[in-house]
């Protein structure tokens, strides 16, 4: 059988840690901030974890 392509997209988007979830960024944070308050903005700029239901297709995506 032939290789499997990793996603392209999504490897630049995830990355494993060490415990095997994967991180990713917030959306929201790019562009039209003006209207958006510092309290919002600040905890934009944190990582947070895919949720465990959506998971298996990131890993799937990554051939993890």
């Amino acid at each position: 059988m032939p290789k499997v392509k990793t996603n392209s997209g999504a490897k630049k988007r995830f990355k494993q840690t060490a415990t095997g979830r994967l991180k990713r960024k917030k959306a929201y944070h790019s562009h039209i901030l003006t209207k958006k308050s510092p309290k919002r903005k600040r905890n934009l700029r944190s990582d947070a974890l895919v949720d465990k239901t959506d998971e298996p297709r990131m890993k799937t995506l990554l051939n993890i």
